[in-house]
């Protein structure tokens, strides 16, 4: 279905999700990166920036988002925009990862499962976008959504795989030159045995290859195939616990971006054995490479605000090695930045064994150590 019926809202805000990726080009071949469209760091902040836009224009807002992100809107919906509060109006398009019925990753499963339900328990009507939904349907169901968008409800569309259609293409490239799987490689061999959690997206994915390409096993691995953002909060955790055990946290600056008051609390505990790798190419490039603000802030410094012990940014391999090898020395809790390059191998696959699997392997190797 063409994106026709979306050409009279002035303002867009929200997180890219791959089953949206036709909505994504087009509103950055519409706006760009503007203050018509803002990608936000997670959900819940394009909720609240949604909310400051009608505040100021009186406008319906368009929020966009991947189902995953549904658990970071429920706070703002449920105490600032929801009709018996406030009652601001807004249009979520919500992709639909892990609808009954049809294969996908682990961890969207149980969440494609409550979508739609927990939708309606915020009061929220939905509309399901499939590939034979027309731009007519969509047009009708927005006019009989009208009055409950007038009387400051807020209405959903929920997109099917493949429900979207826009013609142009948008690429997306960065002037940074290392490769994100090359980056781990360094990581796997400097680590050694010790442990390593990673974050979502296509970084624990080559981890995983790393590791069949090298023999090794998964053990020393936690893959978080879910939950964006709390890889370092799951790493802290585990660092507690096992103080005589060097934790290395492989992240993304999406997921950095997603919850950053992680590294608030992970700075201020200040664990001793702990190393926060951010490899940061400036985009959420497991669902289609939109930017992120990463590449415009310094984490460097919010490291050493936050309390790290040190912090350091590099951008080619033979700084980064000295990067690593110093972090593995040291008793403190190091933050390493790694500019690094949009993209990944066109075979990249994915773990084949389940996240449950994963779990056990992970919490023997951590018993035995």
């Amino acid at each position: 279905m063409k994106l026709d019926f979306l050409s009279k809202y002035e303002f867009f805000a929200g997180v890219p999700d791959s089953q949206l990726k036709p909505l994504c080009n087009y509103l950055m071949d519409r706006f760009g990166i503007s203050d018509k469209h803002v990608i936000t760091a997670n959900e819940g902040n394009a909720v609240g920036v949604a909310a400051g836009y009608h505040l100021a224009t009186g406008k319906v807002p368009v929020v966009y988002m991947q189902n995953s992100g549904l658990g970071n809107i429920i706070n703002p919906v449920a105490s600032l925009m929801n009709d018996k509060v406030y009652g601001i109006p807004c249009i979520f398009i919500v992709g639909w990862r892990g609808e009954p019925g049809v294969h996908d990753e682990p961890q969207h499963i149980y969440q494609g499962e409550v979508t739609v339900k927990l939708l309606e328990d915020m009061d929220i009507k939905t509309f399901i976008i499939t590939k034979e939904t027309t731009s007519i349907e969509v047009e009708n169901q927005l006019k009989e959504w009208q009055p409950l968008l007038d009387s400051g409800k807020q209405v959903a569309f929920v997109v099917k795989k493949g429900s979207l259609e826009f013609d142009k293409k948008v690429k997306y490239t960065n002037g940074n030159t290392m490769m994100r799987e090359e980056i781990i490689k360094r990581i796997v061999s400097v680590s050694g045995e010790d442990v390593i959690v990673s974050t979502t997206g296509k970084a624990s994915r080559e981890l995983f290859e790393i590791r069949e390409a090298n023999g090794q096993s998964h053990g020393k691995d936690f893959l978080t195939v879910g939950s964006m953002g709390h890889s370092s909060s799951i790493a802290l955790g585990i660092a507690n616990v096992k103080a005589d055990k060097k934790v290395w946290i492989i992240d993304g600056d999406g997921a950095v971006l997603m919850h950053m008051g992680a590294m608030a609390v992970l700075g201020t505990n200040s664990p001793k054995n702990v190393v926060h790798v951010v490899i940061n190419n400036g985009s959420h490039e497991t669902v289609g490479g939109m930017p992120t603000v990463a590449k415009d802030i310094n984490l460097v410094k919010i490291a050493l605000g936050c309390g790290y012990d040190n912090a350091v940014c590099v951008s080619d391999f033979d700084s980064l090695e000295i990067a690593l090898k110093n972090a593995k020395k040291k008793k403190a809790l190091s933050f390493i930045e790694v500019k690094c390059a949009i993209g990944a191998r066109e075979d990249l696959g994915r773990p084949t064994t389940t996240a449950k699997e994963n779990k056990i392997a992970f919490m023997e190797n951590l018993k035995n150590k």
